[in-house]
Formats: C-alpha cells, sequence, structure tokens
C-alpha cells in the first residue's frame, strides 16, 4: 500500500508547481485515496475512468475555457464577467503575457486547466486497469481505449496551443532523478505522431456506436478516434506546423530543432486517407447530414423555416445523427447570454443579457443567397450593404416584414439567417412556434431588444442565435433545452477531407465534398454558383482559388461552434483577421439612420508570437530544461 501512495505523489511531481524541486518530494496530499482503492473492484474503476473525462466534459469543453471559443474573433464580450469566464475575450483587447499566462493549460492558470493532470490519471488508469477482478475482458479492452483515447486528445489538445510539448508516455517511476522531472518540449512532429499513434490503438478498442444511450451519451467511439486521427493530421500538415518560417530557429536547450525547417506535402495525403477513413466508419455506423423532420407538434412550416432549422439542428438537436463526437449534455445556462430579449414578458427576467454578440465582419462572411461571398456577387449590392431599407415580402420568414434593416441583411444565404439574430430579424421559437407570427429583435436604443446596462448589452446588433435551440424559452422564466455543441460533426468532416484533398491536388473530388454541405444549405454546387454569380467565375480551378472557398466554406458551416478559431491558427490566417478593427452598429442610437452607422468595438491586439501560447515565467524557473516559446 505504501509503495502505491508514494507512485502517487511521485506522479504527481511532474505537474505541479513547487518552489523547488526537492521540496516537492516531500509533500503527501492529503485525503488522496490510495490507487489500490481505486482499482479494488469495477464500479471504483469506471468511476476512476469518468475522472479521465471529466477534465475534458467539464473544463475545455466548456464554451469559456475553449480559446478557439472567446480567443477566436468570431464573439465578442463587454466584460468584467464573474470568475474569469471572460478571460479568453480579454486577450483580444490585450494579448497574453508570461508572467500571468492566461487560458493556461499548461499549469492550470487563469481559466485553464492543467493538462498534464488529467494526462498523468490517464496514466494511473492504463497502468492499473488490469486489477479489479470482477472487470471483463471485453469491458478492460474498452475501457483502455477510451483512457487512450483521452490521452490523446489531451496531448493533441496541448500541441495546438504550444506546438512542442512534453510527451508523457508513462509516469515517472518512484526513484526518478531530478533531471527526470524536468521534462523537455519534444519536436512538434514525435507530438503529432504520438497522438496519432495512440488514437489508432484506441480505434481497435472502442465500439463503433453507443448502445445505452441514458449512461453512455458523451463516452467517446470509433468514429471519434478516428475523426480526431483525422483532424490531428491535417494540424500536422497545415501551414502552424508544416514548415512554418517563423519557427525555424525553435530548438531545445540541446540545440535540437523542434521544428522541421521545410513542408512536407506528403503531410496532406496522410491527412486525406485519414479523412476518408474516419467518413466510411462514421457514415457506415447511421451519421448522416441532419435533416429537419418536424414534430407533430409542429405543422404547416414553410421551406424557409424547415431549412432555417434544419442547419440549427445539427448543432442543437442533441446527438443527433450528424454528431460524431460531442460533450456531454448540459443545461447551456450560456444560453442566456445569447439571446435577446423580444417579448413584453422578458423584461422582467434579469436572467435575459443577450450580451454576446457577433462581429460586422462574421456578418459579412456568409454568402449572398447565390452562394458566394457578398463581395464577388455581381447582383448583390455590395456598395450599399450599410444602407437601410425595408424588409420585404420575400424575406418574411427571417425579416419583419416591412422593418428597416441594412441590405447587408438582405438576400443572404440560410445559414445567415440560421446563425444570427439581428435588428429585424425573425426568432423562430423562444414559446412562440407560429411560423407566421414569430418574435423578431428591435435592436435600436430604447427598444425591447436594445442596449441596457453595460454587461447586458450586445456591442455589435448580432447575436448568435445558432447556439439557442427553438425549444428554449427565455421569457418571463428562463427554460433551456440542454444541448452540447458538437465537438466533430460529419459537415466539419466533409469539408476537411474536402480541404486535404485540394492540397494535394485532387480539386475535382474536393468539390464533391463541398457541394454535399452547400446542398443541405440549399445553395448551389461550388461550380454552379461562382460560374453564374461570382465576378472571379474561375477561382475553383486552381488549388489557391478553391482553398480560399473552402476556408470560408468552413468558417461559415462551423460558426460558433469552437472550429473556426483553430482553423485561422493552423492556417495562419488569424492575424490577418485580427488585424482589423473588431466593428459592429451603433447601438447607442434611436434612428434607423444612427443605429445603422459602423463603429469600432475594440481594436484587438494580436501578433505573430500569437498563434503559440507561452509557457509563464514562473514554469520556466521551476523547470530550466524547457525554452519558451518563441517570440514571448
Amino acid at each position: 500500500m505504501k509503495f502505491n501512495i508514494r507512485i502517487w505523489i511521485v506522479a504527481a511531481v511532474l505537474l505541479a508547481s513547487f518552489p523547488s524541486c526537492k521540496k516537492y518530494l516531500d509533500v503527501v496530499p492529503d485525503n488522496v485515496a490510495t490507487v489500490d482503492y481505486a482499482f479494488r473492484n469495477r464500479n471504483e474503476a469506471e468511476n476512476y475512468l469518468f475522472t479521465c473525462y471529466a477534465t475534458m466534459q467539464k473544463s475545455i469543453f466548456y464554451a469559456w475555457s475553449d480559446p478557439a471559443f472567446t480567443t477566436g474573433g468570431e464573439l465578442l464580450h463587454p466584460f468584467p464577467v464573474e470568475n474569469n469566464r471572460d478571460m479568453g475575450f480579454r486577450m483580444l483587447r490585450s494579448g497574453n503575457n508570461v508572467l500571468s499566462v492566461e487560458l493556461d493549460f499548461w499549469s492550470g492558470n487563469n481559466a485553464g486547466v492543467n493538462l498534464y493532470q488529467a494526462i498523468r490519471r490517464c496514466n494511473i488508469f492504463l497502468e492499473n486497469v488490469d486489477k479489479p477482478v470482477d472487470l471483463t475482458a471485453n469491458e478492460r479492452a474498452r475501457w483502455t481505449a477510451e483512457a487512450k483515447f483521452l490521452k490523446a486528445y489531451y496531448h493533441y489538445w496541448l500541441v495546438r496551443m504550444y506546438g512542442p510539448v512534453a510527451v508523457i508516455r508513462k509516469n515517472l517511476p518512484v526513484n526518478a532523478s531530478i533531471d527526470e522531472v524536468r521534462v523537455k518540449r519534444e519536436h512538434v512532429d514525435t507530438v503529432f505522431n504520438y497522438v496519432v499513434q495512440l488514437l489508432d490503438e484506441a480505434a481497435a478498442g472502442l465500439p463503433r456506436i453507443i448502445t445505452s444511450e441514458a449512461s453512455e451519451l458523451g463516452r467517446v467511439t470509433r468514429s471519434a478516434a478516428l475523426s480526431v486521427k483525422a483532424e490531428a493530421l491535417a494540424w500536422q500538415a497545415s501551414p502552424l506546423f508544416n514548415g512554418n518560417p517563423d519557427y525555424l530557429n525553435f530548438s531545445s536547450k540541446e540545440n535540437k530543432p523542434l521544428f522541421s525547417t521545410t513542408a512536407d506535402p506528403h503531410k496532406w495525403v496522410l491527412a486525406a486517407e485519414a479523412c476518408k477513413q474516419a467518413i466510411e466508419e462514421a457514415e457506415s455506423v447511421g451519421r448522416k447530414l441532419y435533416p429537419f423532420v418536424p414534430p407533430a407538434n409542429l405543422t404547416g412550416l414553410s421551406d424557409s423555416t424547415i431549412h432555417l432549422l434544419a442547419f440549427q439542428g445539427a448543432v442543437t438537436h442533441l446527438f443527433n445523427d450528424e454528431v460524431i463526437w460531442g460533450a456531454n449534455p448540459v443545461n447551456a445556462d450560456w444560453q442566456y447570454i445569447c439571446i435577446p430579449k423580444m417579448a413584453v414578458e422578458s423584461q422582467t427576467n434579469d436572467v435575459i443579457w443577450g450580451s454576446l454578440s457577433a462581429p460586422l465582419a462574421i456578418a459579412e462572411m456568409f454568402y449572398t443567397n447565390n452562394g458566394v461571398p457578398i463581395n464577388e456577387d455581381k447582383t448583390w449590392d455590395y456598395g450599399n450593404r450599410y444602407v437601410p431599407r425595408a424588409s420585404d415580402e420575400a424575406h418574411r420568414y427571417y425579416i419583419r416584414n416591412g422593418y428597416q434593416t441594412a441590405g447587408l441583411n438582405m438576400n443572404r444565404e440560410v445559414r445567415f439567417y440560421a446563425s444570427l439574430g439581428f435588428d429585424g430579424s425573425n426568432w423562430f421559437g423562444n414559446g412562440t412556434l407560429d411560423d407566421d407570427n414569430q418574435q423578431y429583435i428591435q435592436g435600436k436604443m430604447k427598444q425591447i431588444s436594445g442596449a441596457a446596462m453595460i454587461v447586458k448589452t450586445n456591442s455589435t446588433g448580432y447575436w448568435p442565435k445558432k447556439l439557442v435551440p427553438y425549444q428554449s424559452e427565455f421569457l418571463a422564466r428562463s427554460l433551456p433545452v440542454p444541448f452540447a455543441v458538437p465537438r466533430i460533426r460529419l459537415a466539419a468532416l466533409y469539408l476537411l477531407y474536402a480541404e486535404a484533398l485540394n492540397e494535394t491536388g485532387n480539386r475535382t473530388e474536393a468539390l464533391t465534398w463541398i457541394n454535399k454541405v452547400r446542398e443541405r444549405a440549399q445553395l448551389k454546387t461550388v461550380e454552379e454558383a461562382w460560374s453564374m454569380y461570382s465576378n472571379n467565375p474561375g477561382k475553383f480551378n486552381s488549388k489557391e482559388g478553391l482553398r480560399q472557398i473552402i476556408h470560408q466554406e468552413r468558417r461559415i458551416e462551423l460558426a460558433f461552434e469552437s472550429q473556426s478559431g483553430w482553423d485561422l491558427r493552423r492556417w495562419k490566417e488569424m492575424k490577418d483577421y485580427l488585424a482589423k478593427p473588431m466593428q459592429g452598429w451603433s447601438v447607442y442610437e434611436e434612428t434607423v439612420a444612427g443605429y445603422y452607422q459602423p463603429r469600432t468595438i475594440i481594436m484587438p491586439v494580436y501578433n505573430t508570437r500569437e498563434y503559440l501560447w507561452p509557457i509563464s515565467d514562473a514554469d520556466l524557473t521551476i523547470n530550466p530544461n524547457l525554452v519558451q516559446t518563441p517570440l514571448w
């Protein structure tokens, strides 16, 4: 028993931050169960497995802790907010710093969580899963695979943030030397290769489907492992990590390079193969693009609303057939910051903030109803997009008929209306399921949805409507419908496959997979849309042009899903995106003419060094074997 306790303590050495390397060998944590007790039977072992899941489900899958959600530039939030929940949003205004790293997932500070502790728990599980005598062989194989998946995912999260990181293949032995405790960063390809190796091992032992939905939703499947593998290989192949000249001199203390100096195009071949494998597995177990089938209580819906709910439902319909992997369902209490007040009875509900806003640039990112960018559509009045005009009968299911709104909000694709709420826009749901009498937003100052106190003000005039299920009600009382934002859904995998195919020179097949996603969005194929409506009709015929199309398609399809923030980083496009002021409408104005004037909300702070997180100065002092991320 004493030996097991010592293993637990020494394993923690790697991850704890103490003032000296000698001191933490003498620390005995209070109230720590022994490893023998934790694995004395099947029930206790399963509980321990759930602790391995806990870091992901309760921390890194929580929107406020996700750097892609809060620092991706898709959303803004007024500050301050309690409990550091606006940490990532503050980073857009001030950047990061090495004295107190924000969203620190290396050592677990400032709204981050220590992922090395999570990895340690996975290792402890893998080292002891053979102990419970009442665990069946099939259960042991599956649980081992789940722990390997989680261990891989925590390393994957770290490498995306920090680049070269310490790989923890197993916990330290009791007689580990001081130098062994002082871990080192490893070559970025070594990290990715280890992640892929673990995911391959995990996939072999994971179930293909979840059969006990009541008790196992959120647990991983073979499709999840293969999909994360495809993602990881796409990251390894992308410009941030594949021959990035910014990290040419990124080396260890022993002067060993931590980045490759030249790009390797074969990495995209591996990513394409992995995407294909993941798609085939997902489709073979019934994954498909989500179609909205109206339930019995919804009759007489217009095609416009059905198409809108098909796109929204892919995200908010809990564990639907498009979701390959998602977090456990939660009450999604942050829905209250996504929805504006639209009804008289909601005025007394102080829970409704409606303060999470999308910048004007995000509204401009979506296509026209012809399926091409607004600045390319020959038939769309780009020059007068900020000029207000009355909505008409053609928009009656998306915009209040006759309401004065910006031209920017008219003649847009269905994903625009499904993703964003804005002044004059209809909002299907929120207690009103009458397609012909929807609630609508009145967003100007002193109107029912307009600016209030600073923390309850939508700064830009655009609300992330996509993140509120139509069944949720925020009226006199709040009745949010639980859902979990998918971490991987089939549409995302289709577009990732298209990206990898294009990068390997297979543009024809890449177009097939993009068009599958566009079809659900009621858009013409890329070939038809660009040929008929774009002022750059041959754009899709070159690798570079199709790359731009794919990148924009992913940003539109996956907006507000904690995806675009990661994509912009791996593409090395975040710096360009955040080089411009983040703007919105003049929400403190009462008149139509005054409201529809763009105003700058913030000027983001972002430069090349922000692509990778720094390690805190304190951690560098504790462990002299570590090197700082370049440019910090």
